[in-house]
């Protein structure tokens, strides 16, 4: 059977996908705080932006719509059958149409609210009118107004309805969005899980090889760890030995209203480890986000080494959380800098992607001990692949299998890079990585103030999507 293709049925899809302390020694805290894999997480506090996103984001152009979404797609029990109702945002100003073959920017939601990202993912808008393409943002399930039969605390403190919480089913719901959305514009043939609805993806920051046999554990602790050297020795000497120095001050029988003075908590420290926490969660996110103009981890430093002469080690420190977050008149340990929504979400997601995909092992203190003990490893039973696995297949895979036109950046100073594909795998998936980038700096809207060597990562991406639509375009004409 021959099939023959014209412009007017064939848009274009591109999907973009976003999917601690410096030193692994004795005095390690005992629960790590990985940040989550947010775009925009310190972009806001370091612009002196408002929590509230869209308070000065025009959102003229932006129409939102709810889909049917399946609740289960893999099974075929009554209850996989039922429906919730899924947002999603669209874009049409800079639109061609399906007329010309006009692309479709899909934007994958990550684990928020759709709200912070509408508008603000920089790599589409600045780039829709170039491309005649239209935006669409898919929220994903379990988060904003996409919560399965909410409210979403009553939803959560269900086990049943909270197993349809993970990656497969969020994943198999974009498609369906897309396919929906591709069929309501009259353009339902087009063509990477999904390789027959997406014709390429950029997977921004994506630590997409953070399984146990191919990254080290340690990995992206180990990134933080040369963040914070290459900006100054004398800083990272005195964080890794301010780890001791707690446990030392603590122990003393005022020790924990010791500390809670030094570091001016809001609240009364009840043990060393929320302070650890809290100073670990401080070191993981600068490094996460080393981005320009700023950079975090120079501006934690330059408080650490400018501290006055004399002071003592938990004062240089104090100095250098002053030297980022500014001179408060209190620090609350407990602060988050997210919803209570989105912190459940990812707390549940990091443990269902340790299954999944198993990026981290079985839990925190589990974590902790593999640093402590690298044979650890062999004690644990390998979760994630195999032979009871629909999503992965057994060792060894091969992502030039499955894949094609695929871009994965990399900033090196994100420690998520430990994971991410650095070495291109073929001709049309390439990896595209900076020595000063952080995560999903590439995919932030353009300033006019960006290093060359930024611009120079964004442009390479974008001739990259060029050849792809050419390409595209010229296999509609044969």
């Amino acid at each position: 059977m021959a099939f023959t293709r014209s412009l007017n049925t064939f848009p274009l899809v591109f999907v973009f996908l976003l999917v601690s302390h410096l030193d692994p020694s004795a005095s390690t805290p005992l629960f790590k705080i990985i940040p989550r894999l947010s775009v925009l997480r310190e972009f806001k506090h370091l612009e002196g932006l408002e929590k509230s996103s869209n308070g000065s984001k025009d959102l003229s152009d932006y129409k939102t719509f709810y889909y049917d979404q399946t609740l289960d797609h893999f099974n075929y029990e009554p209850r996989s059958f039922k429906t919730f109702k899924h947002r999603y945002v669209l874009n049409f100003k800079h639109w061609g149409g399906a007329q010309v073959g006009a692309p479709i920017f899909v934007y994958m939601g990550e684990e928020a609210s759709l709200d912070e990202d509408v508008g603000s993912i920089g790599f589409l808008t600045d780039n829709a009118a170039r491309f005649n393409a239209l935006l669409l943002y898919i929220e994903h399930r379990y988060y904003g107004k996409s919560v399965p039969f909410g409210p979403r605390k009553k939803v959560m403190k269900n086990p049943k309805m909270r197993g349809y919480f993970n990656s497969a089913q969020a994943l198999a719901d974009y498609a369906e969005v897309i396919l929906h959305v591709k069929k309501n514009l009259s353009a339902e043939a087009s063509p990477v899980i999904y390789p027959h609805i997406a014709h390429g993806a950029l997977a921004s920051s994506a630590p997409v090889l953070y399984f146990d046999n191919i990254t080290p554990q340690n990995g992206y602790y180990s990134v933080v760890t040369r963040d914070y050297q290459e900006v100054s020795e004398s800083c990272y000497k005195t964080i890794k030995d301010s780890w001791s120095e707690i446990d030392r001050v603590a122990a003393q029988s005022n020790g924990l209203s010791l500390l809670s003075k030094k570091f001016r908590t809001c609240k009364p420290l009840r043990d060393a480890n929320s302070l650890k926490d809290y100073l670990d969660s401080l070191y993981s996110v600068t490094s996460q986000y080393d981005r320009p103009p700023k950079y975090p981890v120079t501006m934690v430093c330059k408080g650490i080494d400018g501290a006055l002469e004399g002071t003592d080690v938990l004062g240089r420190i104090f100095a250098g959380l002053v030297g980022y977050r500014g001179n408060k008149t209190c620090f609350d340990v407990g602060e988050e800098d997210f919803s209570s929504e989105t912190m459940e979400g990812w707390s549940w997601q990091r443990w269902k992607t340790s299954e999944e995909y198993e990026k981290y092992s079985c839990s925190s203190i589990l974590e902790i001990v593999k640093l402590l003990n690298p044979n650890f490893s062999d004690l644990v039973i390998p979760i994630g692949r195999g032979s009871n696995d629909t999503m992965f297949p057994a060792e060894p895979f091969d992502l030039n299998e499955y894949i094609n036109n695929i871009i994965f950046s990399n900033g090196l100073r994100d420690p998520y890079s430990s994971g991410g594909v650095l070495e291109d795998i073929s001709d049309s998936v390439v990896a595209v990585k900076t020595t000063n980038g952080s995560h999903c700096l590439d995919i932030l809207p353009a300033k006019k103030d960006d290093p060359d060597w930024l611009i120079l990562q964004r442009n390479i991406e974008l001739q990259i999507v060029n050849g792809w639509l050419l390409d595209y375009y010229e296999d509609l004409l044969k």
